[in-house]
């Protein structure tokens, strides 16, 4: 371990973030009353350049007047590319109430991009006197922020979250693919006989993502699967960013809720052998032993961190 500990990231159930445009309304409520964890109320794709100032006001007006619970409140504002981004930071901000939680940045390709919306969050909370400090989450979508994903994951205080957006993603790398997420059909190895073995295109950059995040303490988020007709293939995304570490995936439609909270819910027999692992260690240390065997496999110290983070994660999630 470093002499320098990574710092923890903040401590909130994160499994589920549910999108919805800002510019349908009749979508507000039923977001508020849903099982998502986290809302994010859209102002950048999902929303025409038509539609932009009246889907800010939608949002403006839907954030004190739906009851959220305690749900983490988020607003994907525009790219800083856009005329539109330091408007919806300004409006946000000087005419919402504090139950506005947090901010999505779209895009940010290096920590500038956060410093300068920190800068202008930051001079307006002050003006305003508001007294909840905003949180920031970042989508990693390009090949420069994938490039500069750590000091990306370094850049403020306020960053909270980060996410990784496939599609945009896949379009700056130049990849052959229209998928969102998921497998795709030529991206595979030939294992003996011939028969096709899937492998997952995303994996190297949700990993790096990951490490970033876990060494500065920002939640890793997984982004969106785009067909939501495919709950097989959600959930096959989903395990697989949850062992690599990250807390939660997006949904764009109302289905995937449950698909995301059972996967990042760690189930009831997880959690027994978590528990039953820490209370073999726990014997062991008290027979002067480092490590003990737990059901034919040596289990360590390092099992123990490895027992805490579920034990935990299901602690938080119980206790929300």
């Amino acid at each position: 371990m470093s002499f320098r500990l990574q710092p923890a990231p903040v401590a909130r159930p994160n499994r589920c973030q549910l999108f919805g445009p800002g510019s349908n309304t009749k979508l507000f409520a039923k977001m508020a009353a849903s099982a998502a964890d986290v809302i994010n109320l859209d102002l950048e794709d999902s929303v025409a350049p038509s539609d932009k100032e009246s889907a800010r006001a939608n949002v403006i007006e839907a954030i004190g007047a739906h009851d959220w619970g305690t749900k983490v409140l988020s607003v994907r504002i525009n790219g800083l590319d856009t005329p539109y981004w330091y408007r919806d930071v300004v409006d946000l901000l000087e005419q919402a109430g504090d139950r506005l939680d947090q901010i999505m940045i779209p895009k940010v390709g290096c920590a500038a991009d956060v410093y300068a919306v920190d800068a202008l969050v930051t001079a307006i909370e002050t003006a305003k006197g508001r007294s909840k400090a905003v949180t920031f989450e970042v989508i990693i979508e390009s090949a420069a922020g994938l490039a500069h994903v750590e000091e990306i994951a370094a850049s403020s205080p306020r960053l909270a979250a980060m996410s990784l957006g496939a599609a945009d993603f896949a379009a700056s790398m130049g990849m052959q693919t229209t998928g969102i997420g998921g497998t795709q059909d030529d991206y595979y190895m030939l294992a003996q006989g011939g028969a096709h073995h899937m492998a997952d295109p995303w994996h190297w950059a949700q990993a790096a993502i990951v490490a970033a995040c876990r060494t500065h303490g920002v939640l890793p988020v997984d982004g969106p699967f785009g067909d939501f007709s495919d709950d097989e293939g959600y959930r096959a995304q989903s395990r697989r960013s949850a062992v690599l570490g990250m807390v939660g995936k997006w949904a764009i439609h109302p289905k995937q809720i449950a698909l995301a909270n059972e996967v990042f819910t760690p189930s009831d027999e997880k959690v027994a052998e978590a528990r039953e692992i820490l209370a073999a260690m726990e014997d062991a240390k008290a027979a002067g032993a480092g490590a003990t065997v737990y059901k034919g496999r040596l289990v360590d110290i390092a099992s123990i961190k490895q027992a805490e983070v579920v034990v935990r994660q299901s602690e938080m999630i119980a206790g929300n």
